[in-house]
């Protein structure tokens, strides 16, 4: 969050920013929040984005920022894309995979201190200096310049290095040699000699449209010339071509077009080793929009699950082959491409250099090989392309005379892993779900049969997506007409929430129409948030368990079912306690200590219920039929009181126990969302003893009276009260409200939790 509140230092009216004039940002979420769980950081966030859009003053302010890659487990690099508004040069957003001499992935911790990193950040520091005022520059085109040196495409020779346009050669004829073959491979002996090989373009200017030289061990950074002056076998004057080199990870690669060599007759590539250190130099002709050097590859369907295969031979020998992965282009996407190679003699080449490259964001990945060998690449992107005319591409850096085949398969692991880092914080959202619904489960068994189901049976089957997801789907629909959204938007009913935008440098304007695909993955995700609710269920029912082995110690064991309950006036004086304490201290503290109460009650509940159980005096539960035909609890006799302890006991405590296990699972999403705020107040209590602005309030105060009064509720409560129709009949439409507005702002489940506990703790009164 360090970058982020770096750009918000722009929004206080007081500062001066002419301050500042560079920020350099790491792993830092500028698009939007990881998890929305305040109305206050969602604010924030819409204050900055609009002060960086809409000021003319920041935009030349240059901001680089720089994502972890997929290590980075905590923010996902999508969201480190600067939102920014439309051709603003003084903005750099990558990922560090993409970095030269980087080239890896890092997490959310190790980033600062990641040792490639440091240095090309350091590297850019001391570049930035001014040495008139020994201060960074102020010139943004100066600043543009050494952060695209640096981290964007690294030209090999220093940034300060002036290199000489222009070179004039006074060597003998003997050290040149014209090469009149389509490629070039030579390694430089291990004496040293002034070596340079002369390249004809006058004859291949009709047939080749680029020029491909890579080195490996050379020192020179001025190592390929134009040559416009020639004399005999060899050249008198030419023009440095080699500021356009690319540092790759074995070696360094220059790539010309001819269209931009008319003024040149030959191309010199100096390959001199004078103090002898022995280089290899690769050269050759190429075709890039030939069939042989630039393939078109399309990719299997997601929903093929691995199934089906789609594979490429490379049929030419040349040093660079470029794959057009087509329809690859969103993140829900992910496949394993594997790219074999077979060699005809084994001999010693240089590595080849896989590079996955996206052109609507940086984010290239590079994979180092050996030939002959059979690799596997991760398939995976970032961000989703803005438009509609491009695709990832596969670029091979290849061995000459060896033969390759590029298969891509889908992965469905890997396509999970993708849902779960773009559409991991709806999870919650489904969790609550479906944990109310199983609350709406057991409101209805008390009303149809005044006893409840066990929590796992609830939990299980509260799972019903019919039910919920396809009155989202009808609403989404509704509101992609233009006269359903100006009917919405007149009443004042907020927008259908959705996950942050995946497109790269995205403003995130309120009226952005959400994306359509995590609509449809609604199944799967409701899937995975049923699943935590379940095993969420179970865990809290062995804590019990176990946390009530532990109390049994310190109390004599209950038969009562009342056991834990608070008597009326108890119940006041800790609410006013607990509302005093919320507003002079942290709502979260008052929310967690209600929790703690009804945690209590739980727990004197398991113990009686495993104390009765264990009793073998019980009387046994024998029904009668009435006249009418119903079955009615029958007594030892009719003149014999009724047993002290009986069955129907050990029955009633057992429906106590499942109804208040559902309420403290309901109980725990609220105590969760609130934990951020409760940290927060404990590490800055040596500060401040008060949270402010506390995002719990003022909704605590009625969460913590729900919270004391479902304390003492029961099953023979609920089933007599008036409300419990009402009470019974919110959930559902609660849970569709909830998926429907919660997605983004995760705080509002609080809300939507809080107008189903309202009627059900009035149902104790009425």
């Amino acid at each position: 969050m360090g970058g982020v509140v770096a750009r918000a230092l722009f929004t206080l009216p007081k500062f001066n920013p002419n301050l500042v004039t560079l920020i350099i940002t790491q792993a830092s979420p500028h698009v939007a929040p990881v998890l929305g769980l305040d109305p206050y950081l969602l604010n924030f966030y819409r204050a900055v984005r609009h002060k960086w859009l809409k000021s003319e003053r920041l935009r030349n302010v240059t901001v680089l920022s720089v994502g972890g890659g997929f290590r980075d487990f905590q923010v996902r690099s999508g969201l480190t894309s600067l939102p920014c508004a439309d051709h603003n040069p003084h903005k750099i957003s990558l990922v560090v995979t993409a970095v030269p001499r980087t080239w890896v992935s890092t997490d959310h911790l190790s980033i600062v201190w990641c040792k490639e990193l440091v240095l090309a950040t350091v590297r850019a520091f001391f570049d930035l200096l001014d040495p008139a005022t020994r201060q960074f520059t102020e010139d943004p085109e100066r600043k543009m310049a050494v952060l695209n040196h640096h981290f964007i495409r690294h030209p090999v020779s220093p940034m300060g290095e002036t290199q000489k346009t222009t070179a004039a050669f006074l060597e003998a004829p003997e050290a040149w040699s014209e090469v009149n073959t389509l490629r070039l491979a030579y390694t430089a002996p291990k004496e040293g000699q002034v070596k340079y090989f002369l390249f004809a373009l006058s004859s291949r200017r009709k047939a080749y449209s680029h020029f491909y030289c890579r080195n490996s061990g050379l020192d020179w950074t001025s190592w390929v010339y134009g040559c416009m002056q020639k004399n005999s076998s060899m050249c008198v004057q030419a023009v440095d071509l080699s500021m356009g080199t690319e540092h790759l990870p074995p070696y360094k690669v220059l790539i010309l077009d001819l269209n931009d060599l008319s003024a040149f007759t030959h191309l010199v590539v100096a390959a001199s080793n004078v103090n002898g250190k022995q280089f290899t130099v690769e050269c050759e002709w190429q075709r890039q929009q030939s069939h042989s050097q630039t393939i078109t590859l399309p990719v299997p369907h997601v929903l093929s699950f691995g199934m089906t295969v789609s594979d490429v031979t490379v049929s030419s020998s040349g040093l660079l082959h470029t794959v057009q992965l087509q329809h690859f282009h969103q993140v829900y996407q992910a496949f394993r491409i594997t790219v074999s190679s077979h060699c005809k003699t084994p001999k010693e080449r240089l590595p080849d250099v896989y590079r996955l490259k996206v052109p609507w964001f940086r984010e290239d990945s590079l994979v180092t090989i050996s030939a002959p060998s059979v690799t596997e690449i991760s398939g995976m992107l970032h961000t989703s392309r803005p438009d509609n005319t491009s695709s990832a591409t596969l670029q091979l850096h290849t061995a000459p005379n060896c033969q390759y085949k590029v298969s891509v398969r889908t992965s469905l692991p890997k396509v999970l892993g993708q849902v779960l880092r773009l559409c991991g914080p709806i999870v919650p959202v489904y969790t609550a779900v479906t944990l109310l619904l199983a609350f709406e489960k057991q409101l209805t068994s008390i009303a149809t049969s005044k006893e409840t189901t066990s929590m796992s049976q609830a939990v299980a089957t509260s799972f019903q997506p019919h039910k919920v997801i396809l009155p989202v789907y009808v609403l989404h629909a509704l509101l992609s007409c233009g006269w359903f959204e100006e009917l919405w938007s007149w009443r004042f009913l907020p927008h259908m929430d959705s996950l942050a935008p995946t497109v790269p440098d995205s403003t995130l304007a309120d009226d952005l129409s959400p994306e359509a695909w995590p609509f449809l993955l609604s199944p799967l995700l409701y899937a995975l948030g049923a699943a935590v609710a379940f095993w969420g269920s179970a865990l809290l029912r062995v804590a019990m368990r176990v946390l009530s082995l532990i109390l049994a110690l310190l109390h004599r064991p209950s038969v009562s079912r009342a056991c834990g309950t608070l008597p009326f006036w108890t119940q006041l004086l800790v609410a006013v306690f607990l509302t005093v304490l919320g507003s002079a201290v942290c709502g979260a503290l008052s929310i967690f200590t209600a929790f703690m109460f009804h945690l209590y009650r739980v727990l004197r509940l398991q113990m009686t219920e495993r104390s009765l159980s264990h009793m073998l005096n019980l009387a046994p539960h024998k029904h009668k039929k009435a006249e009418n035909g119903s079955v009615e609890p029958e007594c030892n006799g009719s003149n014999v009181p009724p047993p002290l302890l009986s069955a129907v006991v050990l029955q009633e405590v057992r429906g106590d126990l499942q109804l208040h296990l559902c309420l403290s699972a309901l109980f725990t999403a609220p105590v969760v969302l609130g934990a951020p705020s409760l940290l927060h107040w404990l590490r800055n209590m040596r500060y401040s003893t008060q949270l402010e602005p506390d995002p719990c309030w003022p909704h605590y105060v009625p969460l913590i009276l729900s919270y004391l009064l479902l304390i003492n509720c029961n099953t023979d409560t609920l089933s007599k009260s008036r409300l419990l129709r009402l009470a019974s009949w919110l959930p559902l439409p609660l849970s569709v409200a909830m998926l429907s507005f919660s997605a983004l702002h995760l705080y509002r489940i609080t809300y939507f939790l809080l107008a189903a506990l309202v009627p059900m703790a009035l149902c104790c009164l009425l």
